[in-house]
C-alpha cells in the first residue's frame, strides 16, 4: 500500500479472517434471520474475532451485533453495516472449505458468500482493528453485523437503526460491488397472489372451478399492466417478474382449487412501494369470473439514489488522499438492499466493498486476494479520514 496507511493492513491476517468466515456456514433457510447457523456465525465466529481485536458490542432480539466506538456525541459519524447470512450452498461443491485457489488474475479465496458478504465483512473487521492503532477517535464509528443478507426485507436493519442513540450521518453497506460505489439501486416489493377455485375429478371438469384457468388470466392481465410513466436515466424501466407458481391439491386427475403466484416488482428511485401494489390489486379485482383472487403485499425494500456531491461521496473522495488513489468507480444496481432504508431515515448511504457481483450465488464463488486487500484499504481510509484524529 502507498500513502499514509502503508503497513496498517496485514494481508496475512486479512486472508486468515476471510478464510475463517468462509469456513463457517451461515446459509439462508426458511427460518431466515432465526436460522441457528446464522446466529452461531455471529456469536461463535465473528464475536470472538472482534473480541480478540478489542472490539465488543451488544446483540439484539434478532441477533444483530452492534459495536459503537468513539464519542457518541460527535458530529462526525459513520455507519459500517455488514451481513451474516449467505446464499445456500446450492450446487456449489465444497462450499465451506475456504481454500486458496489459483486464477488467471492471481490467488483467490473460494467459498459460499466470500464474494457477496463475507469478504467485505473480513475487510471491515481488519479496517476497524487497524483504525484503533491510528490515534484518538474524533468521531463515532458504528459497526453493525446484520443477521440478514438474503432475506429481501428491512426488518434486521430497522432493529439496528432503532437501537442507536443517533443515526450516523453517512453509511456504507459492506457488500461486494467490485469495489465500486453504488449511486443508485432499485427497490423491490414481493407480491403474492392466491387464486381459489373448486376441486373436482378431472374427468368431469365442469363440476369444479379450475384455479389454473384463473391464474392464466392473472398472468395475462399483469403482463399487460403499465408499470410506470417514467424511466430512470440509467436504471431504465421498472420490472414485474413472476418468480413462483404452485397449485394444489397435489393429486392426480384433479382440477386444482388453489394456485399461488409470487411476483417480483422492482421499484425505481422516487417511487413508493404502495403504488405498484395498489395497481396490481386493482388489476386483479377487475378480473371477472368464478374465482376468488387474493393479493397480498410481501417483503419490500426501498429504492435508493444518492448525489455525487452529497456527504458520503465527499467523504469517500476526501479519504482517497490516504491511499494516493483516485476516487473509486461508481455504478447503478438493479438489486435491492438496505441503502434505501438508510437514506429514507436520513443517513447518506451506499453499497461498497470487495467482491464481484458476477460471482454471487455461483457454483464456484471466489474473491481475489488483491481485491480483498483493496477493499480493506478503502474502508480504513474512510474511517481514518472521518472519525480518527489526525
Amino acid at each position: 500500500m502507498t500513502g499514509k496507511l502503508a503497513g496498517l493492513i496485514n494481508e496475512r491476517e486479512l486472508v486468515a479472517i476471510a478464510q475463517t468466515l468462509a469456513r463457517f456456514p451461515a446459509p439462508q433457510t426458511a427460518l431466515m434471520e432465526a436460522e441457528p447457523q446464522v446466529q452461531a456465525f455471529i456469536g461463535d465466529c465473528v464475536v470472538p474475532l472482534l473480541a480478540q481485536r478489542g472490539l465488543s458490542g451488544k446483540r439484539d432480539a434478532m441477533g444483530n451485533l452492534v459495536i459503537e466506538v468513539g464519542s457518541k456525541s460527535a458530529d462526525r459519524s459513520l455507519l459500517l453495516m455488514a451481513y451474516a447470512m449467505t446464499h445456500p450452498a446450492s450446487a456449489m461443491k465444497d462450499p465451506y472449505s475456504g481454500t486458496i485457489v489459483d486464477t488467471a488474475e492471481g490467488k483467490a479465496i473460494r467459498g459460499r458468500g466470500i464474494s457477496e458478504q463475507k469478504g467485505s465483512l473480513a475487510a471491515a473487521i481488519v479496517a476497524m482493528s487497524s483504525a484503533q492503532r491510528m490515534g484518538t477517535w474524533r468521531g463515532s464509528l458504528v459497526f453493525a453485523l446484520s443477521s440478514a443478507g438474503e432475506t429481501g426485507r428491512h426488518d434486521a436493519a430497522n432493529m439496528i437503526l432503532d437501537s442507536l442513540p443517533a443515526l450516523p450521518a453517512i453509511g456504507v453497506l459492506a457488500l461486494g460491488t467490485d469495489n465500486r460505489v453504488s449511486l443508485a439501486n432499485k427497490g423491490r416489493i414481493d407480491i403474492e397472489i392466491v387464486v381459489r377455485g373448486e376441486a373436482c375429478h378431472s374427468s368431469s371438469p365442469w363440476l369444479g372451478i379450475n384455479a389454473i384457468d384463473g391464474a392464466r388470466i392473472v398472468l395475462d392481465r399483469l403482463a399487460a399492466l403499465p408499470l410506470s410513466s417514467q424511466a430512470h436515466p440509467v436504471l431504465g424501466q421498472a420490472t414485474l417478474t413472476a418468480t413462483h407458481i404452485s397449485s394444489g391439491p397435489n393429486a392426480t386427475h384433479t382440477v386444482q382449487n388453489e394456485v399461488h403466484l409470487t411476483f417480483d416488482r422492482r421499484i425505481l428511485p422516487g417511487q413508493n412501494p404502495a403504488e405498484p401494489f395498489r395497481a396490481i390489486s386493482d388489476a386483479c379485482a377487475a378480473i371477472e369470473g368464478p374465482w376468488q383472487i387474493e393479493v397480498r403485499r410481501g417483503a419490500y425494500m426501498y429504492p435508493c439514489e444518492i448525489a455525487q456531491d452529497g456527504a458520503l461521496l465527499r467523504a469517500i473522495g476526501a479519504s482517497r488522499k490516504w491511499l494516493d488513489r483516485p476516487a473509486p468507480e461508481v455504478f447503478y444496481s438493479h438489486a435491492a438492499l438496505d441503502a434505501g432504508l438508510l437514506v429514507k431515515r436520513g443517513c447518506d448511504a451506499t453499497m461498497w466493498g470487495p467482491g464481484r457481483t458476477a460471482q454471487f450465488h455461483s457454483n464456484d464463488e471466489q474473491l481475489l486476494i488483491s481485491e480483498l486487500v483493496r477493499g480493506a484499504e478503502d474502508y480504513l481510509a474512510l474511517i481514518a479520514d472521518t472519525v480518527i484524529e489526525h
